[in-house]
């Protein structure tokens, strides 16, 4: 079944429109032809303030997994890092999607 990589990020108000901006034209498409993964979305919590979710779609579990640990995904976080530096703290989960009505 379907899978997903699941990037949970912190972001400051005052690098929010920055971090839009930067997201939205370099690293999602950037991390969608990296992980060819089926999609990319993403959005802001409208429960918790500065709370980014990033959703990559994958065919199967072992595709996520694989990518969760890839160089791909090492050579993005660099590059995030390397643009935030410590100011916009993340997590990452994979899902696998079990029951779809």
């Amino acid at each position: 079944m379907t899978a997903y990589l699941i990037v949970r990020a912190e972001v400051q108000e005052a690098d929010r429109a920055a971090f839009e901006h930067w997201y939205a034209t370099e690293h999602l498409p950037d991390a969608k032809a990296a992980f060819q993964a089926l999609s990319a979305r993403r959005g802001w919590s409208d429960v918790t303030p500065g709370v980014h979710i990033a959703l990559y779609e994958f065919p199967d579990l072992a595709r996520a997994r694989a990518i969760a640990s890839s160089d791909a995904i090492k050579a993005l976080i660099a590059e995030f890092d390397r643009v935030w530096q410590n100011r916009v703290q993340r997590s990452r989960e994979v899902i696998e999607i079990i029951q779809t009505l």
